[in-house]
Formats: structure tokens, sequence, C-alpha cells
């Protein structure tokens, strides 16, 4: 992709990206100037130094009677691009919400294989409560999708700055992996010795999460607000009878 294609993903298309390209090669000029080099007609290029001044990416600076175009520094198209981002992620519950209560129905995803499990496991990053539960199974998890996908799911979730509370069944063998950590924003409990998690849950926001053993290899996103209810109320339960992680 050349340069003008990867700033018309970036959101500065058409026109707005050949003046501010030219800008960027002419440095401070004028709009006639710059649009002799762009390539456009100098009535259509005042109406895109409008919009290109609106998103902050170039300037003006008035000399006598003459006024010149200032590039910006190509930083505020990254700056312009973490403001949409932001902007976006206030708006995900509202949406979501929306979403999920269109016709009354959950919405159900059903993935096959590892590569759907790591769509899933990806998904729990996207929680917007920043307060992320699950039950694991550690026997199952770490064979599928395996030991290096949790590791890097983990590293990005403190990255997001999203906890995790966790309650792990299963061999002792993976007993001191992973345990309490507050620079991880996790803390762990065990499940009782008669509880054996064979499926890997996880509840966010309005979301229930499932990922099944090596066996039958799938992964099942359930997004109901009830449901998730529900499974938290489970949940919660099982931690009060779970053994706190104390070394």
């Amino acid at each position: 992709m050349d340069l003008k294609g990867m700033l018309q993903a970036a959101g500065v298309e058409g026109n707005k990206a050949d003046f501010y390209l030219a800008s960027l090669e002419l440095g401070e000029s004028s709009v006639a100037a710059i649009a002799q080099k762009a390539g456009i007609g100098r009535t259509n290029a005042y109406e895109i130094l409008d919009r290109l001044l609106a998103s902050g990416l170039v300037a003006t600076v008035q000399k006598g009677t003459r006024s010149f175009v200032i590039p910006q520094d190509p930083i505020a198209l990254l700056r312009r691009v973490e403001a949409q981002r932001q902007t976006v992620q206030e708006l995900l519950p509202q949406l979501r919400a929306i979403h999920n209560s269109a016709g009354g129905k959950p919405k159900v995803r059903f993935f096959v294989g590892v590569e759907g499990i790591k769509t899933v496991l990806n998904e729990t990053l996207d929680c917007q409560s920043k307060e992320l539960r699950a039950i694991m199974s550690n026997s199952e998890l770490f064979q599928t999708p395996g030991f290096t996908v949790i590791r890097d799911i983990i590293a990005k979730r403190v990255k997001s700055g999203i906890t995790l509370r966790i309650i792990r069944s299963g061999s002792p063998d993976t007993r001191d992996l992973w345990r309490t950590s507050e620079r991880e924003r996790r803390t762990l409990r065990f499940a009782p010795p008669s509880f054996e998690a064979g499926v890997t849950t996880y509840l966010y926001d309005d979301v229930v999460a499932f990922i099944s053993s090596k066996a039958e290899h799938y992964a099942l996103s359930i997004q109901s607000a009830e449901l998730c209810a529900f499974q938290t109320g489970l949940f919660e339960a099982l931690w009060e009878s779970s053994v706190p992680d104390v070394r």
C-alpha cells in the first residue's frame, strides 16, 4: 500500500490525502502552491484546507497580507486515531447493549479449532468493566490453545488494565504456575478437590465464554445479560467455597 492508501486507511480520504502529502513535501507554503502540487482545483483546495484544519493535521500562519499553510507533525495522525479509539471505547457498552437487546435474543457464536479458541480468548480483552472472572481447568487449557497463547493473553490483559479473579481446578502439577500476582492483576483461588472444570469459563460484561477440552476442540461465546448474571452468581458461590492462594 502506498502513502496515500495508508493515509486513507487512517481516515484521511481522497483529496485530503493528496493535499496533506503535498503540504508535507513543500513545508510552509501557500494554498495555491499546495493545490498545484496536489493536482487539486484552488476552490476545492480551500474546502479541503478547512477539513484538515479541523482535524489538526495542518495549521495556518498570516504573514502580511498572505496566509500560509504549515503541515503538522505526522504524530498528529496517531493522536487522531487514538482519540477516535477512545470515543468508540466509551460508546461500546451502550452500543453493545442496543445490539444485544435487538429482538430480545442472546447472541451465540460457535468456533471450532485452535484459531476459534484464540478468537474467544482475545475477545475477553474487550472487557469494558475491566473485571474478568474465570473458572479454568489448567490441564485442559494449557494443552489447547497452549502455554504460549495463554502467556500472551496475560500480557495483553495486564497492559489493558483488566483484573482477573480465577478459580482453578485440575492436576496439582500446574499448581505453582501463574499464582496470585498484584503485578499481573490476578487473584487466584483453588476449587475444592471434588470440583473438576473440564471446560474453561470466562465471564465479563454480558458475555459468557466457554472453551472446551482438547478432545472436543471448540469455543462458544454467548452474549446474554441474563445468562451472564446467572453464571456470575454460580461463580461467586464457588469462589466463596474455594481456597485462597496463600503461600
